[in-house]
Formats: C-alpha cells, sequence, structure tokens
C-alpha cells in the first residue's frame, strides 16, 4: 500500500531506517514511531517507497 501523502512517506523512511538499525529507535517520534512498531519492514519499504509526485504535505483528515 502507498503512502497517502509526504509526511507518511517520511516517517516511514524513518521508522525502516531504525528497523535496519541505521539509526536509533530512541530517535524516532509520533507516526515513525508507532510505524517502527506496527509494521514489518516489507510494509515500510512500500509506503517510503512509493512516488512523491502530486502527493500533498500532510493528508487530510477525513
Amino acid at each position: 500500500m502507498p503512502s497517502k501523502s509526504k509526511a507518511q512517506q517520511k516517517a516511514a523512511g524513518a521508522a525502516l531506517s531504525a528497523k535496519r538499525g541505521d539509526t536509533e529507535k530512541s530517535e524516532l517520534k509520533g507516526a515513525a514511531k508507532e510505524m517502527y512498531d506496527s509494521m514489518s519492514e516489507d510494509q515500510l519499504e512500500d509506503f517510503a517507497g512509493s512516488e512523491r509526485k502530486g502527493k500533498p504535505e500532510h493528508k487530510n483528515k477525513d
């Protein structure tokens, strides 16, 4: 499932970096911390690797 906004994509990238051991889990905040705990590395790759062009900075809350 691709990310819906640039902010989601950035959070997924930060969580993925921590999952891979490139950054410390303690450095994660907010959505990135939640994503780290609830998503697999494959799911995070899908979110972080999706196309950025045309996405809003933040997802509208419905």
